[in-house]
């Protein structure tokens, strides 16, 4: 680390910054449905996926060799883009974070970092068949097998479950949602916090600390490790709600189904290599465990929102990259001027946050009409004074003008009775 620069020292810090948003915007992912259906307190829930994001990040690093060899090419690619690519990755994430919509902190840092690669050396700076084979493909697969994975599963429990007593049946699902929670939570580790290992490790090695095709170093596993961690535990409760209240209503039996779809879907992917979006993979599961309920809906206005914006992500992470990419381009003030952007924008989003603030004590307060927090309509709805009758006004005036009989102990006549 003796030869690491100043600049090299900035881009870790805020690849550490966006490891630390993945880890709250993507809390969600495993939660959600644990959360919503009562299986754990929203406390406790975040603080085992905490724990276990940090454990997973320890297991492997074949999707950080994806990301730090397979994605872009090395030659052209110097700390500058790498910074520039964080930013469009970092942003992205807050701003669907702030509209508590799921989207992908995996897709927003390949689309930051295809953007700033264009930006600088052109597209043949980017492997376009990599990016098909393990970004693109897997994104599209994943939540359409997740789905369906979590869409049987969830007519299996209830058809198998048919006959047994629903109380008995509930609390059983519930202990079982505790554990696949816990093993998506274990997955995202696996595959989200190595997304930043190999975005730190492309930089070293463009800084020339270390070799090509070099692995992870094991400071660098734990610092993202950690940074996950702590994201995950401040818990990202805007998407949290959406996920588990906004997309479908589910049942014990169903969030167990959706998890276990999920966390499958993910380790495979994880061995592979893959760069699969957790959040496409948990979302798909839970529409899908959603419809597996006989009389099961899906909020379609929501999940088309949802939709927008995975298909926005690339693009728009990749856009704000470029144009960060631009300004790096020219010079020392260039980095400057754009690492003082990222905190302006970053404490303004943090700022219009804190008009409506969703943390555990209402994060299931949801009403599935609308989609509005249920304290929102009420609070509301107390606000709105009525004003008084004419009739309401008279029976007031007879009952102060016209005295009670002498040792009545009655009560004055009510309006109705005027």
């Amino acid at each position: 680390m003796e030869h690491i620069t100043l600049l090299l020292a900035i881009v870790i810090v805020t690849a550490l910054v966006f490891d630390f948003t993945n880890g709250f915007h993507d809390t969600a992912n495993a939660m959600a449905t644990t959360i919503s259906t009562g299986a754990l307190k929203p406390k406790t829930a975040v603080a085992m996926s905490a724990v276990l994001n940090l454990v997973g990040a320890f297991l492997s690093v074949e999707v950080a060799k994806t990301i730090s060899s397979g994605i872009v090419t090395e030659e052209g690619i110097t700390p500058e883009v790498i910074f520039a690519a964080l930013v469009g990755a970092i942003l992205w994430n807050l701003m669907t974070w702030l509209i508590g919509l799921p989207s992908s902190s995996s897709h927003a840092l390949m689309g930051g970092l295809i953007g700033a690669t264009i930006a600088s050396v052109g597209v043949s700076g980017v492997n376009g068949g990599t990016v098909v084979t393990k970004v693109l493909i897997p994104a599209i697969a994943a939540p359409l097998v997740a789905g369906l994975s979590a869409y049987l599963a969830s007519r299996l429990t209830y058809r198998i479950g048919r006959n047994a007593d629903p109380k008995a049946t509930s609390k059983g699902y519930r202990a079982g949602q505790i554990t696949s929670a816990g093993l998506v939570s274990l997955a995202h580790g696996t595959n989200d916090a190595q997304k930043t290992m190999g975005i730190i490790t492309l930089a070293l090695v463009a800084g020339g600390v270390l070799v090509p095709g070099s692995n992870p170093p094991m400071w660098v596993i734990v610092s993202a490790g950690l940074a996950i961690a702590m994201g995950t535990y401040l818990g990202g409760w805007r998407i949290i709600r959406t996920m588990g209240k906004g997309l479908t209503d589910l049942q014990p039996q169903q969030g167990f189904a959706a998890q276990t779809s999920a966390a499958s879907v993910i380790l495979a992917s994880s061995n592979l290599g893959f760069s699969l979006s957790t959040t496409h993979s948990c979302s798909g599961a839970v529409m899908g465990a959603g419809l597996g309920r006989k009389g099961g809906v899906v909020r379609w206005s929501t999940a088309t929102r949802m939709f927008v914006a995975w298909g926005l992500t690339l693009p728009a992470a990749g856009l704000v990259a470029a144009g960060s990419e631009f300004v790096t381009k020219q010079g020392d003030w260039g980095v400057a001027a754009v690492a003082v952007f990222l905190v302006a924008s970053c404490v303004a989003i943090w700022f219009i946050s804190r008009r409506q603030v969703v943390d555990h004590t209402n994060v299931n307060d949801v009403d599935a009409g609308d989609d509005e927090p249920a304290g929102v309509v009420t609070t509301a709805m107390a606000a709105v004074t009525v004003p008084p009758t004419a009739a309401a006004i008279a029976a007031e005036e007879l009952k102060t003008t016209i005295p009670a009989p002498a040792g009545s102990s009655a009560e004055p006549a009510s309006p109705a009775a005027v």
